[in-house]
């Protein structure tokens, strides 16, 4: 067995263990969440400085922390207030570009500033917001443990027996057997754990339909992003793992989505 795998059972299987004690209490689960979501942020703004692209990381970093402590908090915001944040923001960073002293890609860097806080820091809040839903210490736990899942087997099976690549231009290591592998284990484990989600087993299995293909796919997402910065791993905190956007990129697409699938009525299905 490769070294590297076995480093990542090791610090996976330690960060499993931390995960669990965690999810049990809402606010080391908020308060855990918006640390991971400012050190993803901080990765991928330094990533893309590795690029030659320069976001306004500072602003980035607060606006990005500020978003999970608003669900936190619950701090009642309407509609509104929120477009008045939006266009406050806008505002605020072409008043930073002005105040830089040359014009070179001022579209990129507002451009970039932007999708890091929308990718990274909104799409992870959700993480907050399943934990808030009656029963979310469970809801969170069952999201976690079928994504990662899915992951761990989706890896194993590629790095053992994986002949056809996937995508090799984005991710040379990841291939058909394994992805295939890492579906229907998200489909495998959503039918397992429907008890703790509070599912019917068609909604279960509907459910891991939807990890099983948005988790690969936000693998594949960051997989780009390193890709086109010329990194290997978004950082080294975790070692073996990599930095947080490795650990925590399948997740991503993955929260929002899961938070949506049990908010919403999905026709046709009980």
């Amino acid at each position: 067995m490769e070294r590297s795998l076995v480093n990542r059972i090791i610090i996976g299987s330690l960060l499993s263990i931390a995960i669990v004690f965690i999810c049990f209490n809402a606010y080391l689960v908020g308060f855990g969440v918006t640390l991971f979501i400012g050190v993803g942020l901080y990765e991928f703004f330094s990533m893309l400085e590795k690029r030659q692209i320069y976001p306004f990381k500072f602003f980035g970093l607060v606006v990005g922390v500020l978003i999970p402590f608003s669900i936190i908090f619950r701090f009642r915001i309407t509609t509104e207030v929120q477009l008045w944040f939006v266009i406050l923001g806008l505002i605020f960073l072409f008043i930073l570009q002005f105040l830089r002293r040359s014009n070179h890609q001022a579209t990129v860097g507002i451009s970039t500033t932007i999708f890091g806080i929308l990718y990274i820091s909104w799409c992870l809040s959700f993480l907050i917001r399943i934990r808030q839903l009656p029963g979310g210490a469970l809801l969170l736990l069952s999201v976690l443990i079928i994504t990662k899942s899915a992951d761990s087997v989706a890896f194993l099976i590629g790095t053992l027996w994986g002949k056809h690549p996937l995508i090799e231009r984005i991710s040379p290591r990841k291939t058909w057997e394994g992805a295939l592998a890492g579906f229907f284990t998200s489909i495998t484990v959503a039918v397992l754990c429907k008890g703790f989600m509070g599912l019917s087993l068609s909604r279960a299995f509907v459910c891991g339909i939807l990890l099983g293909f948005l988790g690969q796919l936000g693998d594949l997402c960051e997989s780009l992003i390193k890709r086109d910065c010329n990194v290997k791993d978004s950082g080294s905190l975790f070692g073996g793992l990599g930095g947080v956007l490795d650990t925590l990129d399948s997740i991503i697409f993955v929260s929002p989505a899961f938070y949506l699938f049990l908010k919403l009525k999905i026709p046709f299905i009980n």
